[in-house]
């Protein structure tokens, strides 16, 4: 018996053109990959970039460190010295680190707790060294985990017995650096001051070796790991050693009989490993509120009424977070532009199966078929393939990006696989609004834009001209504003809707005369190219316009950027290497040899250093003297564009030394001769040029001179290396080589210290990839465009091969129809481009992603945005080529086919 209704709908449409849903389907995965993947990835290098930045700043930094005083007076001396032994402190520290909010954790590893002098004890005994004539003085620590931190090099680790406030020898330990620079051993004993009755003997019973000693256990106290020297403050200061001993942690109660105001103190170091870029915010508040909030009232419950707890932790965070802040606007830009090439190229893909169907629909609404029908039919239709491709998109960004919140990628593989469904039946229930008998001419050089659409492209072009005008007055620094980020894509935008507007009288001026040509490839292309559809010129010019503005700002922020740091890099070297003794005297004398003989090295030069004052008998000498060779020096200026200047500006004559300075320098002294003394006696010194930075002092004032115009000069103490493709390995082999006391940097690693935080990477990766998704696109929509015309274009070759057009012309004939549009979009996207990039330069500031990872201190040099000449010609030229390579892939599938096969009776194409 046969079925009452007929074959279903879905099924029937989906076997008729499988290719075309497969296609449907992967483009829907992709989109909907990169939608969900790139929430994923910004949250991603946010979170490695909390971490890196906790992980790498100074342990003095980070830690929490948790203080009480000593117990108070009047108490029975046992009861004081329970509450410092290392049960008590124990079960307070277990307390303690369970109080502190989330996220905010202690890593059990690197944490410590103990019994430390608040006040470091001068040391007795004369065969310590003395800088200045000034006693050692030692901070002592009864602190927890020693053991397990560190290595006993020489000895044993102390151990304490009895101990009370009245004991007075204790034993103790100290790291191998101390030992070294205070000349102890396993056996020496200290004698320090500081206690009422008689001095504290420590016996040293071991020396140690820290296993981590960048860790916060070893980091935290400034001297726990290494002495220092420290100034007395006096004019002139007096120097003196500062050093720590690790004591037993039983042996806290004998610090409690001394005047070293002891203190119990817990420290706690920051943990990374469940740290997400989402807990920025949070865990600046629970840091707040652990250093004057709730969180420091629960613990003052757990340590005592009068603890305290200091940390830096919220300065490394903000710190992070306003690199973060600054680097997330630029990144917006590129996603922006890729949502809106994905938006257009996902209407065209509807547009095109909509223009194959168009005939197919009109039927139906002719027979009497209602749109929501027709709308319910094509929505399980598109959604078929639509929705376990969006999944599928889902599922890969989630295993491509592990550790993010699932809400934002979820949002945006579901906008993207909702848009695909409801875009065919929404473009076809406007198309066949109402039933029509035959389809009107919408040629592209006829079209004639209505009032709604004047309404909406008015819209969008003050939308324009107000992000400009935002973006220019407020910058990329104010986050959240999506206005601001979207400017480039409105600009293409806008552009492009210019532009359509523009096409259609070109196109008719050029086929008058071309239809007087005596070949008729060139008024046929012309007159092929007027009649397509407005659709298809509209959105793949759209597509072009927005990805050749987003490539083209995207490479000039990357180039920008990399601008920024290779300066930035260069002007802390001055050169492609520098190489500096470390005190300020004189390099070794075959220094300079070994390092010529390095590979990759082209010039050497060497530079000395001094300082004068501007008067020949004054005393303060704060004027930067820099002796150079003046041949050598100013070709080294002149290569790295530091302030070149020619080498006779250094020639002196008439007693008289030819000077080049900066203009602070040169506004002080003045043109005119003046004496000055220097540390190799008077010389008179004339400007001869002013300029701003030279390779030797990049930033800062300087006076360079002839080194051989200066009286008993002491020596070069810097050379300043040329060369590419400089041996790292080997260069630094042959500084150490020639003597202790060099310092050896690299401008190769110098520039790489600039790009190597996790938000600089991962923001530079996501904006290439977006880029590049958005070109790709962007040619996907041109292709898109010609296949929506494929058909009649195939059928007219065919017809024309017919009347003898040869396979020659058929490809000119292709080529010439596809250029027209190729061409206003390469020139209009270059244009647009280079106005683009010059309209918004003033107000974007690429310093937090070109310079966020500058250490040291801030570097004398800000990212320009200008735009960069490749990143305008070769994404136009791309889309030419592709343009062209696809009109003569079709001319060449078109003429394997014989005419018939175009021409079948009845082909409406």
């Amino acid at each position: 018996m046969p079925r009452a209704h007929g074959a279903p709908w879905v099924r029937t449409r989906l076997r008729t053109a499988p290719w075309s849903t497969a296609a449907f389907g992967v483009l829907v995965l992709v989109t909907a990959f990169l939608a969900a993947v790139l929430p994923r990835a910004v949250e991603a290098y946010g979170t490695d970039g909390l971490r890196a930045a906790v992980a790498t700043a100074a342990p003095a930094s980070t830690v929490l460190e948790l203080k009480t005083p000593q117990p108070v007076f009047g108490r029975p001396g046992e009861s004081r010295a329970a509450e410092v032994g290392p049960r008590a402190l124990a079960e307070v520290d277990g307390r303690v680190r369970a109080l502190l909010p989330a996220p905010l954790e202690a890593s059990p590893a690197e944490s410590a707790y103990g019994v430390r002098t608040g006040k470091s004890l001068a040391a007795l005994d004369a065969s310590l060294p003395r800088p200045d004539g000034l006693p050692p003085r030692f901070t002592l620590l009864a602190q927890s985990g020693v053991a397990a931190h560190a290595g006993v090099r020489q000895g044993r680790l102390p151990t304490a017995g009895t101990v009370t406030e009245d004991t007075r020898t204790v034993e103790g330990a100290v790291t191998a650096e101390t030992a070294r620079t205070l000349r102890l051993r396993a056996g020496s004993t200290l004698t320090l001051a500081g206690f009422p009755d008689r001095p504290l003997t420590v016996r040293i019973t071991g020396v140690l070796d820290p296993r981590h000693p960048r860790g916060t256990y070893w980091s935290a106290e400034p001297v726990l790991r290494a002495p220092a020297l420290n100034g007395n403050g006096g004019r002139p200061p007096q120097f003196y050693w500062e050093a720590a001993v690790l004591l037993a942690p039983g042996a806290a109660p004998a610090l409690l009989g001394g005047q070293a105001e002891p203190e119990k103190y817990w420290r706690m170091a920051p943990a990374t490993g469940r740290l997400t870029g989402a807990d920025t915010a949070a865990l600046v508040e629970a840091v707040a509120s652990v250093e004057d909030g709730p969180g420091l009232v629960r613990m003052r419950g757990a340590a005592g009424p009068t603890a305290q707890l200091s940390t830096a932790l919220e300065e490394v965070v903000g710190a992070h977070e306003q690199t973060r802040d600054a680097i997330a606007p630029v990144v917006a830009v590129a996603a922006f532009g890729i949502a809106a090439v994905a938006f257009v190229v996902l209407v065209m893909s509807s547009g095109l199966a909509a223009a194959r169907r168009d005939a197919e629909f009109a039927l139906l609404r002719a027979r009497g078929g209602s749109l929501g029908g027709i709308a319910g039919r094509l929505l399980a239709e598109s959604a078929v393939p639509a929705l376990p491709a969006g999944a599928c998109g889902l599922l890969l960004a989630v295993l491509a990006v592990d550790g993010a919140r699932p809400l934002p990628s979820l949002l945006g593989a579901g906008a993207v696989t909702l848009f695909a469904c409801a875009a065919l039946p929404v473009r076809a229930a406007v198309a066949h609004r109402r039933p029509r008998a035959h389809r009107e001419r919408d040629d592209v050089a006829l079209a004639r834009p209505g009032g709604r659409r004047t309404v909406a492209e008015l819209t969008l072009l003050v939308l324009t001209v107000g992000a400009v005008v935002a973006l220019r007055r407020r910058g990329t620094g104010e986050v959240g504003d999506p206005l601001v980020s979207v400017a480039p894509v409105l600009v293409g935008l806008a552009a492009a809707l210019v532009l359509v507007r523009l096409y259609p009288p070109p196109l008719r001026w050029a086929a008058r005369p071309a239809g007087r040509l005596r070949g008729a490839v060139g008024f046929l292309a012309l007159a092929r190219a007027g009649r397509s559809p407005a659709a298809v010129a509209t959105l793949p010019l759209l597509a072009l316009l927005t990805a050749l503005t987003t490539a083209a700002f995207g490479g000039s922020v990357l180039a920008g950027v990399a601008d920024a740091r290779d300066r930035a890099a260069l002007l802390r070297t001055g050169a492609d290497a520098r190489i500096d003794s470390t005190d300020g005297s004189p390099l070794p004398a075959g220094l300079a040899r070994a390092v010529r003989d390095v590979e990759g090295v082209r010039q050497v030069t060497a530079v000395g250093f001094g300082l004068a004052s501007e008067r020949a008998s004054g005393e303060a000498r704060s004027l930067r003297v820099v002796g150079v060779d003046p041949e050598s020096y100013a070709g080294l200026a002149r290569r790295t564009g530091l302030g070149g200047f020619a080498a006779g500006r250094l020639d002196g004559g008439g007693g008289v030394l030819g000077a080049v300075a900066s203009p602070g320098v040169a506004e002080r002294l003045g043109r005119a001769p003046r004496r000055i003394a220097t540390d190799s006696g008077p010389v008179r010194v004339r400007i001869t040029a002013v300029r701003p930075r030279t390779p030797a002092v990049p930033d800062g004032e300087f006076l360079l001179v002839d080194a051989a115009g200066l009286k008993d000069f002491r020596g070069p103490s810097t050379l300043l290396v040329a060369g590419g493709g400089l041996d790292a390995k080997a260069l630094r082999a042959a500084v150490r080589g020639a003597g202790s006391g060099l310092s050896a940097a690299l401008r190769t690693e110098e520039r790489a210290a600039l790009s190597d935080s996790p938000l600089q990477t991962g923001a530079g990766r996501i904006y290439v990839w977006a880029v590049a998704a958005s070109a790709g696109y962007a040619l996907l929509a041109l292709v898109l465009g010609m296949l929506r015309t494929a058909p009649e274009r195939a059928a007219l070759l065919a017809g024309l091969r017919t009347l003898g057009l040869t396979a020659r012309q058929g490809r000119h004939l292709l080529a010439l129809e596809a250029l027209p549009l190729a061409l206003l979009a390469a020139g209009g996207g270059t244009a647009v481009g280079w106005v683009t990039v010059r309209l918004l330069a003033p107000g974007v500031d690429l310093d937090g992603l070109a310079l966020a990872g500058a250490a040291g201190g801030e570097v004398p040099v800000r990212a320009v945005l200008r735009p960069d000449g490749w990143s305008l010609a070769l994404p136009a030229a791309g889309a030419v080529l592709l343009a062209g390579a696809a009109a003569l892939a079709q001319a060449w599938w078109a003429g394997r086919r014989t005419p018939i096969t175009h021409l079948r009776a009845g082909d409406t194409r």
